[in-house]
């Protein structure tokens, strides 16, 4: 009868005792350990400096398409509120909100004075910084 190539009976039951082995630490294992905290540190590294100028230009188009959204509603509030002080500013609306709210009639001609301008402050008038450009322009 022929043995075969692994017998069982030739292995030891008895226990063995590794209490008195002294591990040694591979200066190896700590050298490439070492390399290959480096070696994920520059790809960690290349990562982030290729990823950040693509990200910054992303953040700059959208806050530029939020400020031409704020532009845009911006400009129809102004059109809007210059439409308002137009209307508000019409003199036939004022001359018929005069009459019918608050009772006014224009005064008989009689009573009405008409006061011009003068082009210059008589001399000796003391003004106000920037009041001669509006006397100028009125």
């Amino acid at each position: 009868m022929r043995r075969a190539p692994f017998d069982a009976g030739l292995l030891s039951t008895r226990p063995i005792d590794n209490s008195r082995v002294v591990r040694e630490v591979d200066p190896r294992s700590s050298r490439e350990l070492v390399g290959l905290l480096v070696l994920v540190a520059a790809l960690v590294g290349g990562g982030l400096l290729y990823a950040w100028p693509h990200l910054a230009a992303r953040q700059a188009v959208a806050q530029t398409v939020d400020l031409e959204r704020e532009r845009t509603r911006l400009a129809e509030e102004n059109r809007k509120l210059k439409l308002e002080k137009a209307s508000l500013e019409d003199l036939q609306r004022i001359e018929k909100l005069a009459r019918e709210r608050l009772g006014l009639e224009p005064p008989p001609p009689e009573r009405v004075v008409v006061i011009e301008r003068q082009a210059e402050p008589l001399p000796g008038t003391r003004l106000a910084r920037g009041a001669t450009e509006a006397v100028a322009t009125n």
